[in-house]
């Protein structure tokens, strides 16, 4: 295998990036008392949940999803990675003709079954005790009996933050790719935008989006919209994401572009228009007032070392002065924004989710979102990305916040 393996060929991070990464794991490894630690993922088909893998690896599946288990064959989709004491990483995955020339490491096992490939590991290394299970929110039931089954001398333990923890800070070559997805999102939304303003159907504005992120070699999970009699929904059709059906000349609609957008890494601009844009005063007053949740609230105090809890305080403060009706976007999204890296993450901005020591370090890449109803008026949603600097925030989601 490596003889054809060549490093740094066809990908966007150097070698150096990547080591880099292992051995900060591997300190924040011996930090929480680990010697041995298994990563989980999920990628194949769609996005999924690749990150961890992603981000110490560079591993993607070609196969098409998680497929139906067979006697031939299971897990598909899935994969591990074992980390051991400063050791380059060992890939265990599902796929047998990889892009070797796009992954970090050499060490790359496929397996029909990567579940036991793992435990034969595991188990030919001879370790035993304590060892740290990242993606516990990943792995299904079903493979993680399977696992724990074959190896009854580990205990493991699970640290689903393990990995997630150290890349919350970005390196300034991730920051450089956040960057450019930024100019990437901006480009697909307006599209989105400008078509929905004029009247075109949701599948139009969206298929008019999705060509501009793919024709500039960007990716997307979804594209979320929704109009007049179902604007207080977060998507007309939940099957796709839109519907085929046009806004009608003064009804509001609004729109989320979200997913991997270059390279893993995920942003997720939301913005809020009127079909015709020409917005009425109180259609005007609404958007106006969701957008103050995010301008005022949260970008304007962020800086390194402010409080997320403080923070989350000052968006709710401003949400209730401005006063909206519930709607279905608050109970589905209850926070006012997150950490952004391989998919919208941890720490979340709902004083339940912090534990109040939690502050935004400089080269954070984060969001802000809000969401605001009013019964006769409809619904605004707004979403930013933006990163963290020493003197505030520099966005990365730089599209107009009215579309009029």
């Amino acid at each position: 295998m490596g003889k054809d393996w060549t490093p740094g060929a066809a990908r966007r991070f150097s070698q150096a990036e990547y080591e880099d990464r292992w051995a900060r794991v591997y300190a924040e490894m011996r930090r929480r008392g680990y010697e041995t630690a298994v990563v989980w993922g999920k990628s194949a088909g769609t996005y999924e949940r690749s990150m961890d893998m992603l981000y110490l690896t560079n591993f993607y599946s070609s196969h098409s999803g998680q497929e139906p288990d067979t006697p031939a064959f299971q897990a598909r989709s899935f994969s591990g990675t074992i980390l051991h004491a400063g050791e380059e990483p060992e890939v265990h995955s599902d796929e047998f003709a990889p892009r070797l020339d796009r992954m970090a490491t050499e060490r790359h096992v496929p397996h029909l079954d990567p579940i036991k490939g793992v435990a034969d590991a595991l188990r030919a290394r001879g370790i035993e005790g304590k060892v740290a299970w990242v993606g516990g929110d990943v792995l299904p039931v079903k493979y993680g009996k399977q696992i724990e089954a074959a190896l009854p001398g580990i205990e493991f333990v699970y640290e689903d933050d393990l990995v997630a923890t150290v890349r919350r800070v970005k390196s300034p070559a991730e920051l450089e790719v956040f960057r450019e997805a930024g100019d990437i999102a901006d480009a697909a939304m307006t599209e989105v935008m400008n078509a929905l303003t004029m009247g075109r159907t949701e599948a139009e504005a969206a298929g008019a989006g999705i060509a501009e992120l793919m024709r500039r070699g960007g990716g997307f999970q979804r594209v979320s919209i929704s109009h007049g009699a179902l604007c207080h929904m977060p998507e007309s059709s939940p099957m796709y994401g839109f519907s085929t059906t046009a806004p009608e000349p003064g009804e509001m609609f609004h729109v989320f572009v979200w997913g991997p957008i270059l390279e893993g890494y995920w942003l997720d601009p939301g913005r809020t228009g009127v079909c015709g844009g020409k917005p009425t005063p109180e259609q005007r007053r609404l958007v106006e007032d969701c957008a103050r949740i995010l301008e005022e609230g949260i970008e304007a105090k962020v800086r390194p070392g402010a409080n997320m809890a403080e923070i989350t305080r000052s968006a709710m403060a401003i949400h209730d002065a401005v006063r909206g009706d519930r709607c279905e976007y608050d109970a589905n999204w209850p926070y006012y924004g997150h950490s952004n890296g391989c998919m919208w993450e941890q720490p979340l901005l709902n004083l339940d989710c912090l534990t109040g020591d939690e502050v935004y370090q400089e080269n954070m890449v984060c969001s802000s979102e809000a969401f605001l109803t009013r019964e006769g008026v409809g619904t605004a949603t707004f979403e930013n990305n933006f990163i963290v600097t020493r003197d505030g925030i520099e966005m990365v989601t730089k599209i107009p916040m009215y579309w009029w």
